[in-house]
């Protein structure tokens, strides 16, 4: 089922505070890993996609807009609590809480800019969006399955 940005946000921050010792993630950090694992769910479930909401191209890279939203207030100071905001009545399912797991252990220990990084290589979602429709253009899902297809083809080789 598709979840909320926010509320898989708060995942990420709940696994960030249970790492021995607890860690503390960027708003930046955050906005990314909520996009990777997204794009990680398209590769693995396409017809299950994480989110309930589109990916917009800023000019930091992809962003969904309600969780920039809930986080934009703490600049680039950690994030030690849960975000407000969660409307979105589901659980996270364990298949996507996996997931979520799996893209934390993977990608939390880059930084806000190397993940920003990441996002904004050539070819990429963010960078067909961005060039091709312009700011705040929508990145859809298609683009960004078939770009985490291929990195899982990549992975492989």
């Amino acid at each position: 089922m598709p979840y909320s940005a926010i509320k898989v946000a708060n995942e990420f921050l709940r696994l960030a505070g249970q790492d021995n010792p607890p860690r503390f993630l960027t708003p930046l950090q955050l906005i990314k890993l909520v996009y990777i694992a997204h794009g990680w769910s398209l590769h693995f479930s396409p017809a299950t996609p994480l989110l309930n909401e589109p990916t917009q191209a800023w000019q930091y890279g992809p962003v969904v807009p309600s969780l920039y939203s809930a986080v934009r207030g703490y600049g680039s100071s950690p994030i030690a609590s849960p975000l407000k905001g969660d409307t979105d009545p589901q659980e996270i399912d364990e298949q996507s809480k996996n997931l979520i797991a799996a893209v934390f252990n993977a990608y939390a220990h880059y930084s806000g800019v190397q993940l920003s990084s990441m996002t904004h290589q050539p070819d990429t979602p963010w960078f067909r969006a961005w060039n091709e429709a312009g700011r705040n253009a929508v990145i859809g899902n298609d683009a960004i399955k078939e770009h985490y297809d291929r990195l899982a083809l990549e992975r492989a080789a």
